[in-house]
C-alpha cells in the first residue's frame, strides 16, 4: 500500500483512529443492546418502544460503518469482533430481558456514554487538525444527544 499523505502525521492518524475504535465499539455495543431490546421488549408502550428501538438500531447501523470506514481512511484497521469490542467498549452488557422502563434507562445511559465517548475522541481529532474526523464525531455526538433526550421523555417524572 502507499504511504498515506493527507496532512496529518502517521502518530495523530493513529491517536485519532484510537479514539474512533472507542467510538466504534461503544456504538456497536449500543446498536447490539437496543436491538436486543427491540426483539424482546413487552409491556403497554411495546409498539411504541419497538419501533423507536428499530429506528435507533438502524441509524446506529449505518454509523458503525461510516466510524469503522474512517478508520480504515486514517490507514489503521478497524476492530470487528465481538472480543475487540468487549475490551474497547465503556458500555456494560445487560444479562436477561429488563423491563421496559429499564430498557429505556439503560439506552438513555448508554447514548449518554457514547456522547462522552465523542468528546474524548473529538478532542484527539481537534489535537491532529483532523477536520474530517471531528466533523464525524460532532455529528455522532449530537445524535446521541438528541436520542438521550428522547428516551428520557418518555421515562416518568
Amino acid at each position: 500500500m502507499t504511504k498515506i499523505d493527507i496532512g496529518i502525521s502517521e502518530g495523530d492518524r493513529t491517536e485519532v483512529a484510537e479514539g474512533l475504535k472507542k467510538l466504534l465499539a461503544d456504538s456497536y455495543t449500543l446498536y447490539l443492546q437496543t436491538h436486543n431490546f427491540h426483539w424482546n421488549v413487552t409491556g403497554p408502550q411495546f409498539r411504541e418502544l419497538h419501533l423507536m428501538f428499530e429506528e435507533h438500531y438502524t441509524e446506529l447501523a449505518v454509523a458503525v460503518d461510516e466510524i469503522a470506514e474512517r478508520i480504515r481512511t486514517l490507514g489503521i484497521y478497524a476492530p470487528g469482533t465481538y472480543k475487540a469490542f468487549s475490551e474497547l467498549s465503556s458500555i456494560a452488557e445487560v444479562d436477561g430481558v429488563p423491563a421496559a422502563s429499564e430498557m429505556v434507562g439503560l439506552l438513555t445511559h448508554g447514548h449518554e456514554q457514547v456522547v462522552k465517548t465523542c468528546r474524548q475522541a473529538l478532542k484527539l481529532a481537534e489535537q491532529a487538525d483532523d477536520e474530517s474526523s471531528a466533523a464525524l464525531i460532532s455529528d455522532r455526538m449530537r445524535v446521541h444527544e438528541k436520542t438521550a433526550w428522547m428516551l428520557r421523555a418518555t421515562l416518568p417524572n
